[in-house]
């Protein structure tokens, strides 16, 4: 059973076992070993008609294909709104652990506050601190479930996941153009979009060379994106688990990750979060689209 929180784990001087991982699941790049082969790619002029968007669909679709993976900057999301959020991260996350574990999801609660997975059964536990809940449709809010603390924590939420869900349409129009499809195709072959926030924190670790912050996986659903703190710790890989790199943390950027239900012929990517001896946090939204044009390949 994974513990309350990580605030007393991470003052050790040595590991628990229940994080330990076996050998061969063990980091094999360091997370601040930073790689510059995931594209970053402006989408500057996305909005527009003509070669400018036709490049930006190019560029993604190259990097769909080789990595699976890549990153948006001028994307369009107000980097205040990114920092007021990050704030907010930070300090629920520095809260004394009664204060968190008022949101505490244990017990098959669908939203709030946890260590390492709210999925039962996990044999070793990842050393991660999570808030999540689903964000959309609005129907599928419970707000007793989200933090009120610290003060502006729902209203900034509300208005991040806003943004976000309409940058994720804006790449989904770019997805369904390239399968040569209307842009608006997968929008309405979607009976809902469901949007989910996942906030993460990884506290500095006694001994990070034997455990990760999120075990290697392939994100479910269509679309995730991701927002790194320059600390670093997210690793991908494209042959299955033999070389891993971390993805260079670039400020205000988002990563964007294609889920299971997103990889219409192109590249599933591998990814985990491997920790240091610094804290750090990543801000994700994940989203899934019930839509029959998507196809797992993996």
């Amino acid at each position: 059973m994974a513990p309350s929180t990580l605030t007393e784990l991470a003052g050790k001087e040595t590991l628990q076992a229940s994080f330990v991982r076996d050998e061969d699941e063990r980091p094999k790049v360091a997370y601040n070993q930073f790689s510059d082969e995931i594209p970053v790619i402006s989408l500057s002029g996305i909005n527009d008609v003509g070669e400018k968007r036709a490049e930006i669909c190019q560029k993604i679709v190259e990097a769909c294909e080789n990595w699976g993976i890549f990153q948006v900057v001028d994307h369009g999301v107000d980097t205040k709104l990114i920092s007021e959020m990050t704030r907010l991260a930070r300090e629920f996350f520095s809260l004394p652990a009664e204060d968190k574990l008022r949101f505490d999801m244990s017990g098959g609660k669908k939203g709030g506050f946890i260590v390492s997975s709210h999925l039962q059964g996990e044999t070793v536990q990842d050393w991660r601190e999570i808030v999540t809940y689903f964000s959309y449709p609005i129907k599928s809010r419970d707000y007793s479930r989200w933090p009120d603390m610290p003060e502006g924590w729902i209203e900034v939420t509300k208005e991040y996941s806003d943004k976000l869900m309409g940058l994720a349409c804006k790449l989904l129009e770019v997805l369904s153009e390239a399968m040569g499809l209307e842009k608006e195709a997968l929008s309405k072959a979607c009976v809902e979009m469901d949007q989910k926030v996942v906030v993460n924190f990884y506290p500095k670790c006694p001994q990070p060379d034997l455990t990760l912050g999120l075990k290697r996986h392939t994100d479910p659903g269509t679309i995730t994106l991701l927002l790194q703190d320059q600390v670093g710790g997210l690793q991908a890989t494209r042959d299955n688990g033999n070389t891993w790199i971390t993805v260079q943390p670039v400020e205000g950027a988002f990563v964007v990750n294609l889920g299971d239900h997103g990889h219409v012929s192109l590249t599933a990517c591998l990814i985990c979060i491997v920790v240091g001896t610094k804290s750090f946090y990543n801000k994700s939204n994940f989203k899934w689209i019930k839509c029959l044009y998507f196809k797992i390949i993996i």
